[in-house]
């Protein structure tokens, strides 16, 4: 059974503090800023370019204004099927990695307040609410290579010198058990002294501790990360037309989020000598989960019964967060322990170290939108949206390095999204295009994203069925290590998802 410790802030210390910056990086900060095309299959088939046409539950939470657009009672559940085909580089070598998963993506309702008084300034108002994953963190990568310029040894070295202006760990620090230290440094130096990554160094004028690792030859490298979990919505949602006109809308939105990461790094030395540390395996889990609160307002005008055009601002959201963190290594060393025979070290604490909650705040986002509807033929639209990445940063103290690289690395972002859709009698025919710029300066860590959509509805009067397909493609770069390690894969990520949604006005 895995022991659970407790980092909270009656244990504040410099090694909780330390272990949560190392623990949450500016790309850490990224994943929770992004979100993906989701919603009903309408909204996907278009694009996500529906933030003047309104009308649909998942435009609302891009256009608040677009619920009043609405002329019944209205609800909307959506399943998806996602398809995520990993294409990995890392020295030369090129591995694949394809992973699928099914998931109830979206469900919400509207109740529509119609006035029947034509003279009234409101003729009608609206409330409403929409479930959505913003992003689904389900994925695969799968990298190996023969690294000619560094060893794993480098990841523990760094924290067994001594971080920054730290000085090097003590060895009676690395003799102590592994649950008496409350720095996060001081943990991983132990997990690789355990390993025999590394020695007390012998020269007084040299680093306190030298590599066990060769240093002569290759090393052959493999990285598995697995991850799991959601960033999810609830948008609550009151919107009013006033007079013919003009569409005014407000959500108030609870987001929630659970990502689970696991990650395997295995090292092979090709040392035929046979001294030194000649494998090692390195397992980490991390799991973040909690919630936050963000506002949308939006405002949505007629210029003609055909051209529409709409602007939305979505608030900075305030995401409280917590850590849980689980560590395991293994090792293959027949010479290093002169008091034993055994060649195989394993140390597998059982333990999940908790730390304390900690806020990251989200950039604000603009939208601007415009549409023309052909009558009932069928309608198109285009979506601009603007967000400063630069923005991101940590609430909590102690985050000032990791906010000025934040402020440093990202930049202003924009995205273009354009829809059509034409409607046969009952049946409709939709397609899209989306690009999204990449949220950092150099699109080295994340690329721009291109992305095309298509799809299908059909009416059956007061229901309806709609079919979507999406197709988008990024590459990114990924992290062989969480930190203190500087060679990562190169992964160009395509995905393919299928959403199907029912929805039944009365």
């Amino acid at each position: 059974m895995k022991r659970y410790l407790l980092f909270t802030a009656c244990l504040v210390s410099t090694g909780i503090m330390q272990a949560q910056q190392t623990l949450n990086t500016a790309e850490n900060a990224v994943r929770y800023t992004t979100d993906n095309l989701t919603g009903t299959a309408r909204f996907r088939g278009l694009s996500g370019a529906m933030g003047a046409v309104g009308g649909d539950l998942s435009a609302m939470t891009i256009n608040p204004a677009g619920a009043a657009i609405f002329n019944y009672n209205s609800g909307t559940a959506s399943l998806s099927s996602y398809n995520v085909n990993n294409k990995s580089s890392y020295f030369g070598n090129t591995e694949k990695e394809n992973y699928n998963n099914f998931d109830l993506n979206q469900i919400g309702a509207i109740f529509v307040f119609n006035n029947n008084n034509e003279a009234a300034t409101v003729r009608k108002f609206t409330l409403g609410f929409n479930y959505e994953n913003n992003n689904s963190f389900y994925n695969r990568s799968f990298s190996r290579g023969v690294n000619t310029r560094n060893s794993i040894d480098q990841y523990f070295l760094r924290y067994a010198n001594g971080v920054g202006n730290e000085g090097a760990i003590s060895l009676n620090t690395l003799n102590n058990a592994y649950f008496e230290n409350l720095s996060y440094n001081d943990q991983q130096a132990y997990l690789g002294y355990n390993a025999y990554a590394f020695n007390p160094g012998t020269d007084p004028n040299g680093p306190a501790y030298v590599s066990n690792i060769p240093q002569t030859g290759n090393y052959y490298q493999e990285n598995y990360t697995a991850t799991s979990g959601f960033n999810g919505k609830v948008a609550f949602n009151f919107a009013a037309q006033l007079k013919e006109r003009l569409y005014l809308g407000i959500n108030l939105n609870a987001h929630f989020t659970d990502y689970i990461e696991n990650t395997t790094f295995y090292e092979d030395t090709n040392n035929t000598s046979g001294a030194g540390m000649q494998e090692i395996q390195f397992d980490n889990q991390r799991y973040t989960y909690g919630g936050g609160f963000s506002f949308n307002l939006g405002a949505i005008y007629k210029f003609t019964e055909a051209f529409r055009a709409g602007i939305a601002y979505e608030s900075p959201t305030w995401m409280t967060l917590r850590n849980e963190v689980s560590q395991r290594i293994a090792s293959y060393c027949p010479e290093c322990d002169q008091n034993s025979t055994a060649s195989n070290f394993v140390f597998d604490p059982a333990t999940v170290f908790v730390y304390d909650r900690y806020t990251i705040k989200n950039p604000a986002k603009w939208t601007a939108s415009a549409a023309y509807v052909f009558g009932k033929s069928g309608l198109l639209s285009v979506d601009y949206t603007l967000k400063d990445y630069s923005n991101t940063e940590y609430k909590s103290h102690g985050y000032g390095a990791i906010n000025d690289q934040l402020s440093s690395t990202l930049d202003l972002a924009s995205t273009i999204r354009v829809g059509a859709e034409y409607r046969i009698k009952q049946l409709s025919l939709r397609a899209g295009y989306r690009y999204e710029e990449s949220p950092y300066k150099t699109s080295r860590t994340i690329g721009d994203l291109n992305g095309a959509t298509g799809g299908i509805g059909y009416s059956f009067g007061i229901s309806r069925l709609d079919l979507a397909y999406s197709w988008y493609q990024r590459s990114y770069q990924s992290q062989m290590l969480p930190t203190a390690f500087p060679d990562s894969a190169r992964i160009k990520s395509t995905n393919n998802n299928i959403t199907l949604s029912y929805t039944i006005d009365l």
